[in-house]
């Protein structure tokens, strides 16, 4: 699914939007870890659909909305008539499709440069390696040809390379060949499934070429970018196994989440590829797609129930979270679905040494008005990392409300991407809406110049969001002293946008806390707010010279540091309420002037206002609370010179009116 599409708020009809067709298990490798295949010339090829069967199912499965294909095997090139069926399925759905490369022609490559997903397996740097793992020689060669004729077709493809113990000793030389074939490559599967039809001597030869568990983590790490969502959310997940407690239907949570489906080559059909029990299959020639979608699948939720096995082992194990068990590996493991895996428990134990240890090295939290921002980063996080003014900033865990930001270090291949509809375009920042999704990418103001040099992808509300850099900002990030948490050149256009639907605004302004009472110097460059705070800084808290937060809380208003600094390098955390705003003007006197007019105010506050990309609602919601605070807050025209007096003015200012100063501690 593509990674810049968000799932709406609210559970989704019933649909079946995706699904995936093996037109064969027959391939012609015979690869030492593979759990599906079985020989070419087997009798089994009798039973496959015929084109005109697949045909059939696939019209039906679009009418009741499937719009995306997976298309596996085996390996489906081995099929004479695999060419007609590609053409047909890919002319009007989005596909992936799974295949070895040795089968690939000029007339298939040409076919496959159709928008989709193409991935090409790599079981070693060498042939020796490689055809040591099909079992099959001439395999190396009748891939890497097959990658050629893609390369000379201009079709885009993914390089899968697949780990196990008799090609592990390559790994870096994989890599180093798959990026030589082509800029995408991913891995795949890093512990293996065991045979679905059972066969103890594949069994036996699966089992010896599976990792130890800590490779198997160190090649497929946990995600703890915000735990699941953003996988969720813009990726969608393999499995959507979950239960109640106490609730041993093994597959009621799976059936109620999932939105695809499975047909094998011989027209069984369920709710996942590795549901081998024939119990679980619906026989397609016997009946229709939507008898199997509608009637079929839903009352499997409560047909396979684990009992005490489940509930007393996988159930309740305090390894749960952590392990990539699923009934069905139970199943292909021990012909049980309620039994454990072993091997999984030993990944998932190394799976909670791997978390603890990226929790202490990989996050940080920090803390501005109220709001906590989680960072995370693929890189560790030093304690040089970040510039020291952010300690000042820095707690030790999530707050009451907390956004995510998740650092990468590598820039994804856009090529083929539906980045939405355009609605920005200024260097540095082209940004795209999809769906939920603000996406945001880093141009270059030089003319001619088209590097991407970063990617922002953020949620709706911009809560959660994914920062991909690009080389020149990893040795920025490596080299430490981060002047922004999001690596943008400020962090001011996040914030700024956060605030607004936090009864929030970001002024250009200066702030500190006098006698427990908030003062806001307003003013653009040059306007005078550092030299206030270096006069006052013997008399108050400087909460920082040249951006304050303003936000309406319950008790009233308040003020709010922040780490955005100019001249003055002293900034804090703390906040006070808010006692006055004062909109600066150098004079030869230092003198109060009352505002009472409070369209001037609003004017003169929307003109020091700290904009993000606007669009309506936050230009809404920022004008809402830029009112409140006009017609609420105290109000002067600050006359000063740079003697010093002023600050007599300002300390009668806070004590005058019978002020108490603040009620409440510092958020």
């Amino acid at each position: 699914m593509s990674e810049f599409v968000t799932r709406r708020e609210g559970p989704l009809p019933r649909l079946p939007v995706e699904g995936t067709i093996e037109l064969t298990y027959r391939c012609n490798n015979n690869c030492r870890h593979c759990w599906l295949r079985i020989p070419p010339d087997s009798s089994e090829r009798q039973r496959e659909l015929t084109l005109e069967e697949i045909t059939a199912l696939v019209d039906q499965a679009r009418q009741m909305g499937t719009r995306i294909w997976t298309i596996t095997g085996g390996e489906p090139m081995l099929r004479p008539d695999f060419a007609e069926i590609f053409d047909f399925i890919t002319r009007s759905a989005s596909y992936s499709i799974n295949t070895n490369g040795t089968l690939i022609n000029p007339r298939i490559a040409q076919l496959m440069t159709r928008k989709g997903a193409k991935a090409v397996s790599l079981y070693g740097a060498t042939a020796e390696v490689h055809d040591h793992i099909t079992r099959t020689p001439g395999s190396f060669d009748a891939t890497m040809r097959g990658c050629a004729y893609l390369r000379e077709a201009g079709a885009n493809f993914i390089v899968q390379l697949v780990p196990m113990r008799d090609n592990y000793h390559q790994w870096d030389e994989m890599l180093l060949l798959a990026q030589s074939l082509s800029p995408r490559q991913r891995v795949g599967a890093a512990w293996l499934y065991l045979s679905a039809r059972g066969d103890l001597e594949q069994n036996q030869e699966i089992s010896r070429q599976r990792l130890p568990p800590q490779e198997v983590v160190r090649l497929d790490e946990p995600d703890l970018s915000f735990a699941d969502w953003m996988a969720q959310q813009m990726e969608g997940t393999e499995h959507d196994y979950d239960h109640a407690e106490g609730d041993d239907r093994l597959f009621a949570g799976c059936i109620a989440n999932r939105r695809d489906f499975h047909i094998d080559p011989y027209g069984q059909m369920s709710f996942c590829c590795y549901v081998k029990d024939p119990a679980l299959r619906y026989d397609l020639r016997k009946g229709s797609f939507q008898d199997c979608w509608e009637n079929f699948i839903p009352p499997l939720a409560d047909q396979v129930r684990g009992g005490p096995e489940y509930l007393e082992n996988c159930a309740s194990c305090e390894l749960r979270s952590s392990c990539r068990w699923c009934p069905v590996y139970g199943y292909l493991e021990h012909r049980r679905f309620s039994a454990p895996v072993e091997y999984l428990c030993a990944v998932a134990r190394e799976s909670v040494r791997f978390k603890e240890n990226w929790l202490a090295t990989h996050r940080r939290f920090y803390r501005c008005a109220g709001i906590t921002i989680q960072v995370d980063s693929d890189l560790p996080i030093t304690e040089s990392t970040f510039h020291p003014k952010f300690k000042l900033f820095q707690v030790d865990g999530p707050g009451e409300d907390t956004v995510s930001i998740q650092h990468y270090f590598s820039l994804p291949d856009l090529q083929d991407r539906d980045l939405g509809e355009q609605v920005y375009r200024k260097p540095p920042w082209a940004i795209y809406r999809k769906a939920n999704s603000w996406i945001y990418l880093g141009i270059s103001g030089t003319a001619g110049v088209d590097h991407l040099h970063r990617l922002a992808i953020f949620n709706h509300d911009h809560t959660r969001g994914k920062i991909y850099n690009d080389e020149v900002r990893e040795d920025y990030f490596r080299k430490g002293n981060v002047g922004a948490l999001t690596l943008f050149p400020s962090d001011q256009v996040f914030l700024a946008r956060l605030l607004a639907d936090r009864q929030a605004c970001y002024l250009h302004s200066s702030g500190v806390s006098m006698e427990g009472q908030g003062l806001v110097f307003v003013g653009h460059s040059e306007a005078g707010k550092s030299t206030m705070v270096t006069m006052l800084q013997d008399h108050a808290e400087i909460l920082c010279d040249d951006r304050i937060v303003v936000r309406r809380w319950p008790e009233g208003l308040r003020i709010h540091g922040t780490w955005h600094h100019g001249d003055v390098p002293i900034v804090s955390a703390s906040s006070a309420p808010l006692r006055a705003i004062l909109f600066l003007e150098q004079a030869p006197e230092n003198r109060l002037v009352p505002l009472e007019d409070r369209q001037e105010i609003l004017a003169r506050l929307l003109a020091c206002l700290i904009r993000p990309f606007v669009t309506a609602d936050w230009w809404e919601n920022t004008l809402t609370v830029v009112e409140h605070v006009a017609r609420e807050a105290p109000c002067y025209i600050l006359r000063f010179d740079k003697s010093g007096g002023v600050v007599e003015v300002l300390e009668e200012l806070c004590r005058r009116n019978g002020w108490e100063g603040d009620p409440k501690p510092s958020r």
